[in-house]
């Protein structure tokens, strides 16, 4: 079977339109989960680490002594990567920050907004299977910027009832001290209802299973959520002869080795690049690390699709709004065209690796389409806006007229009576 399928634009917009319906068994067992939790608290997590991790935990909490040895024991040239990173993510976020404004008025009025950081949130880190130090980093920079003063990490515990050791490290690089060695839709329940030792959050970032998605999806209104998050993507859109196949196969591959489900495709004016790319990818994944998942990506989800210009690849990139968007193009000015996607990645030396790991920009981002209507995780997110409302004697005498006529409008009198009242 060809591991990476030549399809038409019809063929590609259906295979992207096929949405799985929401797991009516899933949703049932981590309904249970979450019920289990609020029920029975600590013990909960206990039970459902011991069933789910194999793991018996003696605390449910690290300990800050667990987290600075992970750190000291880290080799020098980790840590060199890791605080670089660090550096940029900070440098580039610092941007984001939002800040109060309010107008004043000549009548005395005031109008505008405060921005308030959330009190509390927790960040989801995946362990075992999909581990992912880098979406910590990506997570929990962003809420400090913010200013978020109570920031808890929960991330599954290995065999010596911990979480990895990068995680650790890095949360003791960050000065992050409420660390949870529990994962799963159970920590997901006990971070947003609380337990006898966890106090709830006001809103709940990162990535997970799909039990952890499922749990978010089902918590979202008593907390906050970033997303529910789909299989990862990429597209690549193309029309360079310069660049090398061998560049495009390559970052192909980036998003195919994460899951099954992940989505990779090309999308390319040039015939010949799309049966180099096919034919490299038949010899090279059969010697690659992850090679069984990677097959298995491509054969369900990834393509390429031959197109007539760069326009109507394009148009087929807007409609499918994918989380990672690589431009492999010969005319920058392609990009203003480009209205749904996640994040863009520009010219054949911008493999979206960096993006992942290190250029600042965050990489938590939308999947699934919702880059037409969402945006990569920011400071923003962790910030909240309440409006200012202060109105002079002298505004509401001029303007009440209209107010309590529209309150009547809708039918709403002590609306109106309330404004009418002042003027007597």
């Amino acid at each position: 079977m060809t591991l990476l399928k030549i399809v038409n634009t019809n063929e590609l917009l259906h295979s992207v339109d096929s949405l799985s319906e929401i797991d009516g068994k899933l949703s049932e067992i981590v309904s249970d989960i979450i019920s289990h939790v609020r029920a029975k608290g600590d013990q909960a997590l206990l039970d459902y680490t011991r069933e789910f991790d194999k793991v018996q935990l003696k605390s449910i909490r690290v300990a800050k002594e667990d987290l600075a040895k992970a750190n000291s024991s880290m080799d020098n040239r980790t840590r060199q990567i890791l605080q670089q990173a660090i550096e940029n993510i900070t440098e580039f976020h610092q941007h984001q920050k939002q800040e109060s404004w309010s107008r004043s008025y000549e009548d005395g009025s005031l109008l505008g907004e405060k921005v308030t950081p959330l009190d509390r949130v927790g960040i989801y880190t995946p362990g075992g299977k999909a581990f992912y130090p880098s979406t910590l980093i990506m997570n929990s920079l962003p809420a400090q910027i913010a200013g978020v003063e109570s920031i808890v990490v929960a991330s599954p515990p290995g065999s010596d009832g911990l979480p990895h050791p990068l995680v650790l490290a890095i949360c003791d690089l960050l000065g992050l001290e409420e660390v949870l060695a529990v994962g799963g839709a159970q920590v997901i329940a006990a971070l947003s209802f609380g337990t006898e030792s966890i106090d709830p959050v006001c809103k709940i970032t990162g990535p997970g299973n799909k039990y952890v998605a499922e749990a978010k999806r089902q918590v979202f209104g008593k907390v906050g959520i970033d997303s529910i998050a789909g299989p990862s993507e990429i597209v690549i859109l193309h029309d360079d002869p310069d660049i090398p196949a061998e560049f495009l196969v390559r970052d192909l591959l980036t998003q195919a080795e994460h899951d099954e489900d992940a989505r990779a495709i090309l999308i390319t004016t040039l015939p010949s690049i799309a049966a180099d790319v096919q034919s490299r990818i038949e010899t090279l994944v059969p010697k690659l690390p992850r090679k069984e998942i990677i097959a298995k990506s491509l054969q369900s989800n990834g393509c390429i699709v031959v197109v007539e210009d760069v326009e109507e690849g394009v148009q087929l990139v807007n409609k499918i709004a994918p989380e990672h968007l690589e431009l492999m193009v010969t005319n920058p000015t392609v990009l203003d065209s480009v209205k749904n996607a996640g994040a863009i990645f520009i010219g054949k030396w911008s493999s979206e690796t960096i993006g992942d790991y290190f250029a600042g920009p965050n990489h938590t981002i939308p999947t699934s389409g919702a880059a037409k209507y969402g945006s990569p995780l920011s400071v923003r997110d962790f910030q909240k806006h309440s409006s200012l409302i202060e109105y002079s004697q002298q505004r509401l005498q001029k303007e009440a007229d209209y107010i309590a006529e529209f309150a009547d409008l809708e039918g709403l009198n002590a609306h109106a009576e309330a404004i009418r009242i002042r003027l007597k």
